[in-house]
C-alpha cells in the first residue's frame, strides 16, 4: 500500500483525568502541560507519516483540541463513554470504513514517523496490532476498508486484541512500543529522544538540559 491512504485517529481524554500514573513525574501543577505536550509530540509524529492521509483526535477536552487544532490536526467531539466507543466513533463512524484506519494511543513522544510507516505497510489491510514495549498493552492497531475496529483497549489489551483475531505486528519499532504510563516510562523515553514539546517543557522546568537522539525525527 503506497501513498496518503490512512486515517489515523487518537483518543485524547480530559486532560484533568489523563495519566493518572504518571502524576508525581512532574510537579502537579504542571501535570495537565506534560500530558498535552505528549499528544502534540504524538500527533506531529503521525501527521508526518507517507501513509497517512489525515490525523483525527477524538477529545472533549477544549484545551486539547486548540492544541492539535494547530498541529494540522482534525477534531472531533469525543461521543462519550471509555476509550474504545471514543476509537470505534473516530475510526468506523466518522472516518468510515471505506478506507485503512488506525488508531494510537497519545502518549507517544518518542514515535518516529518511519516506524509508523514501516507498521502500516506490515498492517497492510489486516486487522492488526502492535503491543506496547512490555507487552501487555497495546499501542496501534489498525483495519483496512470494509472491516470494523472492534477495539478491545484496557489491562491485557494485547491478548484481547489476539484473542479478537487481529494479528500481532512485530517489528523493531522502539518508539511507537514505548508508551508514557509512569515516571520510568518517561525516563525510557528521554533515552530514545522524545519530541519537541515533551522535550520543552521538561526543560522549562529544570529536569532536564536536552533531549537525547536515535537518528533523525523521521
Amino acid at each position: 500500500m503506497s501513498g496518503q491512504q490512512w486515517t489515523a485517529v487518537v483518543p485524547v481524554k480530559q486532560l484533568s483525568a489523563a495519566k493518572s500514573r504518571l502524576r508525581g513525574a512532574v510537579a502537579d501543577a504542571r501535570h495537565e502541560e506534560l500530558a498535552l505536550a505528549m499528544v502534540c509530540d504524538t500527533v506531529l509524529a503521525i501527521g508526518s507519516c507517507a501513509l497517512v492521509r489525515d490525523v483525527m483526535v477524538v477529545t472533549a477536552d477544549a484545551r486539547a483540541a486548540a492544541a492539535v487544532s494547530e498541529l494540522g490536526a482534525r477534531v472531533v467531539a469525543d461521543p462519550g463513554g471509555d476509550l474504545n466507543a471514543a476509537m470505534s466513533f473516530g475510526a468506523d463512524t466518522v472516518a468510515g470504513l471505506g478506507r485503512p484506519r488506525a488508531v494510537l494511543t497519545g502518549d507517544l513522544p518518542a514515535l518516529r514517523p518511519g516506524e509508523l510507516d514501516a507498521a502500516l505497510q506490515a498492517a497492510g489491510q489486516d486487522r492488526a496490532y502492535v503491543a506496547d514495549a512490555v507487552g501487555s498493552g497495546t499501542v496501534l492497531l489498525t483495519t483496512g476498508t470494509a472491516t470494523a475496529l472492534d477495539p478491545h483497549f484496557g489491562v491485557g489489551s494485547a491478548a484481547a486484541h489476539a484473542a479478537s483475531g487481529a494479528r500481532a505486528l512485530t517489528g523493531d519499532w522502539p518508539g511507537l512500543r514505548q508508551d508514557v504510563d509512569t515516571p520510568a516510562d518517561l525516563r525510557t523515553v528521554l533515552a530514545l529522544g522524545a519530541g519537541e514539546h515533551t522535550c520543552a517543557l521538561l526543560r522549562d522546568l529544570g529536569l532536564i538540559t536536552g533531549c537525547a537522539a536515535v537518528g533523525p525525527r523521521r
